[in-house]
This record gives C-alpha cells, structure tokens and sequence, in this order.
C-alpha cells in the first residue's frame, strides 16, 4: 500500500468528502420537487434559494477567523454536522422561509468543509502527492452520487421527503460526530496564518480560480437550461446523463491526478480551456439532442481538471498562506456564482447564444494566461511513495 494512504488525515478526508458528495447529491435530487409539490413554490422562488445557497460560499473567507477557535481538521468536521443538520432539518420546514434557513444551514456546511478540505490536503501530502488525493477524493464523490441517486430512486416511491431528509440528513450529521471525535492531525505541520492573505505572486491563482467559478455557473444555469428548454431533455434523460457523468468520472479521475505529476498543470489546463472554448461556441450553435448531450458529458468531465488550479497554488505557495489563501480563493471563486446568474440571465432573453460565447471567449483568456505557469517538476526526493 502506497505511504500516502497510511496517513490518518488521508482515510478522514475520505470519508468526509463522501459525506458532503453524498449530502449534496440528496439535496440536489430532491430540492426542485420538494420545493413544488410540498412547498408550493415558483420560478422566482427557486431562484432565491438559489441565490442563498452561494453565499455561504462567498463568505468562505470567514474560515480564516473561525480557525482562531476550533482546529481545522475539528471544522471539517462539524461542517459535516452542520450540513447534515441542514438537510435533516429541511423536512420538518415546509416553506419558503424554511428553505431559506435550511439551505443556509446546510450551505455553509458544505461551503466550509470544502474549503478545509482543499486546504488539509494541500498541506499534509506533498506536491508528487496532493494530485493523487485529490482525484481520489472526486473519484469517491462521484461513486457517492451514483449510490445516493440510486437509492433515492429506490426508496422514494415508499417514503416521504421529510423522512429521506431525516435519514440522509441524520446518516451524514452520525458520520461528522464521529469524524470529530478522531484526532487525525500531526503536530509537524506548518502552522497556517490566522489573517485574510493577498500576494501579488498569486494573481494568476487568483484569476484562475474567478474564471472556474464563472465557468461553473454557465454550466450549471445555462447548460442545463439549454438541454431542457430548446432540446426538450426530459427529467430522466438528464437523469441518465448525470449518471454518465458520474460513472466516467470514478474512471477517470486517477489519470488526471498522474497527468499532473507527469506533465504538470500548464499542459491539463490549457487542454481543459481550449476543450471549453470549442464546447460553448458548439453550445450557441448545435442543433442536435445527440450532440448537445455528448457537450454536457464533456464538460462534466472537463470539471475534473480544475484540480490543477489547487496543485498549481500548492507549488507556489508559502506553506503557511495554504489555509488562509484557500478561504480567499473560494469566496473569489463564488463572485461569480452571484454575479454572473443574473446578467447572464439578461443576455440570454436577448439571445441564448451570448452567455456560451462569453464563456468561450473567458476560456480563451484563460488558454492565454495560463501559459504563464511556470513550476518545477517535483523531485521524488523527501515525497511519500506513489
């Protein structure tokens, strides 16, 4: 067995990523037909809680003053808890100003454990290493979604969604309770900085990880919307597709992680943005269901090769700016989760093809930029075993 998976850090993120995966996934099923066939509510409504579910990822940069009360690892843990609370409690609150607080509850929980997640990685497996945990990680979150969308599609013909909630939600909060009672830290790692940090060495992690959230929101509001309102994709079609996307990614993930060690991050990056700028310019203009639905798997799969971003940070890093700096880079990264939605929106009533054109012409300066990355390859030299 590889040195990397003896470490006791290493099993503890596991499980939790799968946790928060496994929330998220339930939530995401579930929320549009609890929403309107429980909660009674419309478009406009949705749109709201949409909005509140990506604040707390805009306030990710308040981590760096939790961590002065709770340890990091103690966080990521009851950031489970909290998230699990979240969705156990969504049930018992069947209105609209129920799901305000229970997003929120559940949101912040899963917006802080993911940005403690990537800073422990980042801090306790090296460079040769951290691409490796991390494809693991995503490889776990996508057999995790497959499971929960499974059993979500077995169980609910028999149970209500306030009991789902209460399961899922009561299953997930167990795992964190008993994830904080582990003490998985090492007394040799480089204590992070408690303050908010800004270098101008870093700019290009900076706007790197701007560009990855602008990119996630055209995906996630527009891709999806496009498949359903021009191409009429059904409920299950898209259901089938998610799960395509989810069986591709538990395959795929390891290789992007030996692409890295292999090839490094300039060469993964610019495959992934100059794959986008041809996906979204085809997004504008295809007309085909067959073809629109293979571009929605590509670009699925394209997610995957942001890790290149945290792995590419980890190398130029200053090791004690990894915890502050990751709080920083996921609330830059939700600027545009609350932007970008709303002028999108706009553009797109004056014509659909204008948000996925933007986003190929954001890709192409992304292509340009990233040329810029300039790192050493790892030595194999003081580097845990692969």
């Amino acid at each position: 067995m590889p040195d990397y998976k003896k470490e006791l850090m290493y099993s503890y993120l596991i499980v939790l990523t799968i946790c928060s995966s496994a929330g998220l996934q339930c939530w995401r099923t579930l929320f549009d037909n609890f929403s309107v066939n429980v909660v009674g509510l419309d478009g406009n409504h949705i749109g709201l809680l949409q909005s509140v579910r990506e604040i707390p990822g805009f306030l990710a940069l308040l981590v760096t003053y939790v961590l002065f009360i709770i340890k990091e690892h103690k966080l990521s843990a009851l950031s489970i808890i909290i998230m699990g609370a979240g969705i156990f409690l969504t049930g018992f609150l069947p209105s609209l100003s129920g799901l305000i607080f229970t997003t929120m509850v559940m949101s912040f929980g899963f917006h802080y454990y993911e940005t403690t997640n990537q800073s422990l990685t980042l801090q306790y497996f090296d460079k040769l290493t951290s691409p490796i945990v991390f494809s693991t990680q995503r490889r776990y979150a996508a057999a995790a979604n497959i499971v929960v969308g499974i059993l979500i599609f077995l169980i609910a013909p028999f149970l209500s969604y306030k009991t789902m909630y209460i399961l899922f939600g009561g299953l997930i909060s167990a795992c964190g309770i008993w994830a904080i009672t582990k003490s998985p830290a090492k007394k040799t790692i480089i204590p992070q900085k408690k303050q908010l940090i800004f270098k101008k060495k870093y700019w290009l992690f900076y706007f790197l990880t701007f560009m990855a959230g602008a990119r996630r929101q055209i995906f996630v509001a527009f891709a999806v919307f496009l498949l359903v309102k021009k191409f009429g994709f059904s409920v299950q079609q898209i259901t089938v597709l998610f799960i395509v996307n989810n069986v591709i990614n538990f395959f795929i993930n390891p290789f992007i992680g030996k692409f890295i060690i292999k090839y490094g991050e300039r060469k993964l990056l610019s495959i992934e943005y100059f794959s986008l700028i041809l996906i979204f310019i085809s997004y504008a203009f295809v007309e085909s269901r067959v073809i629109v639905g293979a571009l929605y798997i590509l670009d699925h799969i394209l997610f995957n090769f942001a890790t290149g971003i945290k792995t590419y940070f980890q190398k130029i890093a200053d090791p004690e700016d990894i915890a502050p700096s990751a709080a920083v880079g996921f609330t830059i990264n939700h600027i545009a989760a609350v932007v970008l939605p709303v002028i999108g929106g706009l553009l797109w009533m004056v014509d659909y093809k204008i948000p996925f054109l933007a986003g190929s012409f954001f890709s192409l300066i992304s292509l340009c930029l990233v040329q810029s990355i300039r790192t050493k390859k790892p030595s194999l030299e003081n580097s845990t075993s692969l």
